[in-house]
């Protein structure tokens, strides 16, 4: 084999040749255009920008095919050798953005040693509402409501973490293998009768229509606080409002467009479009119910003495997240030390585990400050800025609103609130808005980019996730059937939330 070969066979390992080779043509493609346009006297950095940001959004939609960091990487490196931003700025990025970043280092893992406790109420909740629609509306409602408190990620982190323990207790028991076979191999079926293989696909639908309403829930109740997205901490720095004025000045927005959610969870489970209906086959609810039986009375007191530090430390983490005692890194951080401490979890390999999942996902988000620094560089959003702030006054909330979810949609709801409220800012130093319309512009961006953005995994970081966490293989999840189930939430909340920025406001 030639080193050609082996070149072509190692580029970012198995994802198939026509990916491959569209990145490569990316590669190529950009340094060329970016200096023919300029030889031809057009601004060609603005242009290639909007280009790079296609192409970043494009690995991200086929994150399934190949891991993003890798594509994106490539990408963000070229733009940097490019001169379409710098490693200044993308350093002055990832400044601003610290506590995302500690967020999903800390907070994340600090989540992974609660996952006896959260397995053991979801179970229950699963065991003892036999109703699909009312099963639904609770997990939709109890991640609306832990979102408030948490952030959108750590709750999701939960809900992967449930729906994973759900499977493979269904997945082991059904291929007759012990829980304790390592070598056990949860995306293979082979070990299935066909009749376990139909089940297994129901049960993948189930849990699917389980995760979505739960992924949906973490927008709907991560737009009601500054604690629940990262973008709602920095407009309240912004805006000055503490955590009680920016609960009650989202309120007339976030409250109808939750309860419209709620609604429309209990719609699509009772006709069963967009993908939702899949009931709880028999077989699994059985499994389920032996196995939580079987684990209730093999539970160890050291086990049960576990479940008592996590209850804990899950009190006391809403507290230290409701009240903003310190970063949200920070307090994951305090809570992986008080969890492991009073749990006896002192050896380094078992806290290794705890950021495997998080750790692959924050080096991506690290990338994607390449391309936000790119796009703060090149003013690619400045001419869509500018012409909302040429509306009239009391048009200008609903603009702002529809153009942020628009860019979310395509783009991260983060960053697009960053630059958004960066530019009113500046607008109201500068004396061309009062602080009236500043804060009506304030709300209309928190909604904006939290709303719409369910749309597509690429806006909200707790889709994108969940898209690339070692659950969506598992239940077949990918990009195309997110965004199918994710629309009619799209469509109404986006309505609900923009008929309560031109009424309500």
């Amino acid at each position: 084999m030639n080193t050609l070969q082996i070149l072509s066979k190692m580029f970012l390992g198995n994802s198939p040749i026509w990916y491959k080779s569209t990145i490569i043509v990316f590669l190529v493609l950009n340094p060329i255009l970016l200096l023919s346009l300029n030889s031809m006297g057009l601004n060609g950095s603005f242009i290639v920008g909007w280009l790079f940001l296609l192409e970043f959004i494009f690995t991200l939609a086929l994150a399934l095919k190949c891991y993003p960091l890798q594509p994106g990487g490539l990408l963000a490196i070229e733009a940097i050798a490019l001169g379409l931003t710098s490693t200044e700025s993308v350093y002055h990025e990832i400044s601003n953005n610290l506590e995302v970043i500690l967020l999903l280092i800390f907070m994340v893992a600090g989540i992974y040693f609660m996952k006896n406790l959260m397995l053991t109420i979801f179970t229950k909740l699963l065991l003892n509402i036999k109703s699909k629609s009312t099963l639904s509306f609770t997990f939709l409602f109890s991640a609306a409501f832990l979102s408030a408190f948490l952030d959108a990620l750590t709750v999701t982190a939960v809900l992967i973490s449930v729906a994973i323990g759900f499977y493979r207790i269904f997945h082991t028991v059904k291929s007759n293998k012990a829980f304790t076979d390592t070598s056990h191999d949860f995306n293979s079926d082979d070990d299935l009768s066909l009749e376990g293989k139909a089940e297994l696909e129901d049960f993948k639908g189930f849990l699917r229509d389980l995760i979505m309403h739960g992924a949906v829930g973490t927008a709907l109740g991560g737009v009601c606080t500054i604690v629940g997205e990262p973008q709602n901490l920095l407009i309240a720095g912004v805006v000055g409002w503490d955590f009680i004025e920016f609960f009650l000045r989202m309120a007339p927005i976030t409250i109808p467009v939750l309860l419209a959610g709620l609604i429309t969870t209990v719609v699509l489970e009772t006709t069963g479009i967009f993908g939702f209906g899949q009931k709880l086959p028999e077989v699994a609810r059985t499994i389920i119910e032996h196995y939580t039986e079987e684990e209730d009375l093999k539970r160890t007191d050291k086990e049960k003495w576990g479940i008592k530090v996590q209850a804990v430390s899950a009190i006391l983490l809403i507290i230290g997240l409701a009240m903003h005692i310190a970063p949200v890194g920070f307090i994951g951080l305090a809570l992986i030390v008080v969890q492991t401490a009073f749990m006896g979890i002192t050896e380094e390999h078992q806290l290794g585990r705890a950021f495997e999942e998080a750790l692959p996902f924050t080096g991506l988000l690290v990338v994607f400050f390449v391309i936000v620094a790119m796009i703060h560089d090149q003013h690619l959003f400045k001419p869509i800025i500018d012409w909302a702030l040429t509306l009239d006054p009391s048009q200008q909330p609903s603009m702002f609103y529809l153009a942020n979810g628009i860019l979310s949609m395509i783009s991260d709801n983060v960053f697009v609130a960053t630059v958004y409220i960066g530019e009113i800012k500046t607008a109201y130093d500068a004396g061309a808005i009062g602080l009236e319309q500043f804060e009506k512009l304030a709300i209309a961006i928190n909604t904006g980019t939290n709303l719409p953005s369910v749309a597509t995994p690429n806006g909200q970081a707790a889709f994108l996730f969940l898209l690339t966490s070692s659950l969506a293989p598992l239940i077949n999840l990918d990009y195309i059937k997110m965004v199918k189930m994710a629309f009619p939430y799209t469509i109404v909340l986006g309505i609900t939330g923009l008929l309560g920025i031109i009424y309500f406001l």
